[in-house]
């Protein structure tokens, strides 16, 4: 919260009294807060399909092993990155991916479909919170910028904002596989700020993680509202600008545009 700034509360929507600010640029977090999902990468059957794909190109694992190595590759390039000492490195899943082929030789497309495959094999269900697309749409009608800054992979997030409809909304999206940091990494915010000119006085960002969202975008410089969805941490409400304690995406909607 701002400095000076006075909490007052109405049910369960805290909001900062004072001079009301009109938000230029309103940036989301994905997962969470505009979109509902669970993935199970321990599930059964999973790594005994993804070793039968991998043996179709001629890489030899039991489901086991596959298993093993894709979560130790993981591992290693976070231990690898530049950002493993000073931060919160991020990985690109798809070199995880091509690493697992070993020596064989396999295409760009090969790896992406590979990726494309694991998730969906690890996806239970994935679907946008109730008045997520009307957030979005009407935030764009009444001419702000909207911004999606998440702790993602490429690989699986944008195909996942295609089939939902929603990555039209956007005026950038920033995902942290493809920025080699994550929330609540300031740099990760702080690259979004920079490259679109964002004066964070008059942002906002919107996520349901009080650590990765909240305190990362405050570190920022930038206003917060927190959302609690079915897949927030189990975690006190964090001293945001405005919080809510459900998912009320209507609700965000009257908040950002009053």
């Amino acid at each position: 919260m701002k400095t000076g700034a006075k909490k007052a509360i109405m049910g369960s929507l805290f909001f900062e009294s004072g001079p009301i600010i009109m938000f230029d640029d309103i940036i989301f977090d994905l997962y969470g807060t505009l979109v509902d999902i669970h993935t199970d990468e321990t599930r059964d059957g999973l790594w005994e399909s993804m070793a039968e794909l991998y043996l179709r190109f001629g890489a030899k694992y039991t489901p086991e092993e596959l298993k093993k190595s894709y979560f130790s590759g993981i591992s290693e390039l976070e231990r690898r990155s530049e950002h493993a000492r000073d931060g919160y490195p991020e990985v690109d899943i798809g070199e995880v991916f091509r690493g697992l082929f070993g020596n064989i030789p396999v295409s760009d497309d090969e790896v992406r479909r590979t990726a494309e495959r694991f998730r969906e094999l690890s996806t239970d269900y994935i679907r946008l919170y109730p008045n997520a697309a009307e957030l979005l749409s009407s935030l764009k009608a009444a001419g702000r910028r909207v911004w999606l800054l998440t702790n993602a992979q490429s690989l699986f997030t944008r195909p996942e904002l295609d089939k939902l409809g929603i990555a039209k909304f956007f005026d950038g999206i920033y995902i942290s596989s493809e920025c080699d940091v994550k929330k609540p990494d300031v740099r990760f915010f702080r690259r979004l700020l920079t490259e679109r000119s964002i004066d964070p006085e008059r942002a906002i960002m919107v996520g349901n993680d009080g650590a990765a969202d909240i305190e990362g975008a405050k570190n920022a410089g930038l206003h917060t509202l927190y959302t609690r969805s079915n897949i927030s941490p189990d975690e006190p409400t964090p001293e945001a600008d405005f919080a809510l304690e459900d998912t009320d995406l209507r609700r965000v909607g009257e908040i950002l545009l009053r």
